[in-house]
């Protein structure tokens, strides 16, 4: 599968400027045969929109998923997308995949990272299921939720052979290594590949790190971003897991016995 990356600077609260950033990025990734185009956590309307969160958020189905899809079906393209989601009273940081064949799921992410998220969302008590993309099964998460080892272990025990993560990953040195170390850690111990799509340059005062990369299932980088905007590309072979799983069988080893709940 081809898969495209875009690394982003966010307009905050200006949902058409951002889906005029993405639809140039699907409409360019089409042209070097992508099939799959992942941008950023809230990458529709901006990551630090603080108070105007409510009135951006948007029950599914909405405008901003309509729009969505109607882009994946004119590129021919799977499209990663996130979006302030309401639910009633609640407002869910969300990730969107949006089909070319109308197909759409959602993901709401489980662990929100610091008070500023948590005065904005709640957190969701779902967890990410397998869905199929261009022949892969894959999951998403967002951000910080692929810090915690479990969530991608769970998909990974599910079969999940892609790992779909949207984030804006806060600019500092210990962040980095979120990027650095982590993500790539994550992909090698469970044998999936990990696409990993962050903001980069500031917003409202907000500074993100960029550091998007697609990363194999033996943890080595396919394509890395350094801070600036760009679009990455790259080429999963799906005979890399099997591999990866023969020189480091973690998966196969396991003892779940041994670790408790």
């Amino acid at each position: 599968m081809n898969i495209a990356v875009l690394q982003m600077q966010p307009h905050p609260a200006a949902p058409d400027l951002n889906f005029a950033r993405i639809a140039s990025a699907a409409r360019a990734a089409r042209a070097f045969g992508a099939q799959l185009l992942v941008t950023p956590e809230l990458s529709l309307t901006g990551y630090a929109i603080g108070q105007d969160t409510a009135r951006l958020a948007e029950p599914r189905n909405g405008p901003l998923v309509t729009r969505l899809l109607e882009l994946a079906r004119a590129t021919d393209l799977h499209i990663v997308a996130g979006l302030p989601e309401r639910d009633g009273d609640a407002v869910y940081n969300s990730a969107v995949l949006a089909g070319p064949d109308n197909g759409v799921v959602y993901y709401r992410k489980c662990h929100l990272f610091g008070t500023t998220e948590r005065a904005q969302f709640r957190a969701s008590d779902v967890p990410s299921r397998l869905f199929e993309v261009a022949g892969l099964k894959a999951g998403l998460l967002i951000c910080y939720d692929i810090e915690f080892p479990e969530m991608a272990r769970g998909l990974a025990l599910a079969g999940a052979a892609l790992i779909i993560v949207p984030t804006a990953l806060p600019a500092s040195p210990g962040q980095r290594r979120v990027s650095e170390v982590l993500v790539p850690s994550r992909a090698l111990e469970n044998q999936v590949f990990i696409v990993y799509a962050g903001l980069c340059g500031n917003e409202r005062g907000m500074h993100y790190e960029g550091g998007s990369v697609i990363v194999g299932p033996d943890g080595v980088d396919l394509a890395r971003a350094g801070r600036g905007e760009t679009l990455l590309m790259t080429r999963l072979e799906p005979g890399a897991r099997a591999a990866a799983a023969l020189e480091n069988p973690y998966l196969a080893d396991r003892r779940p016995g041994l670790y408790g709940s």
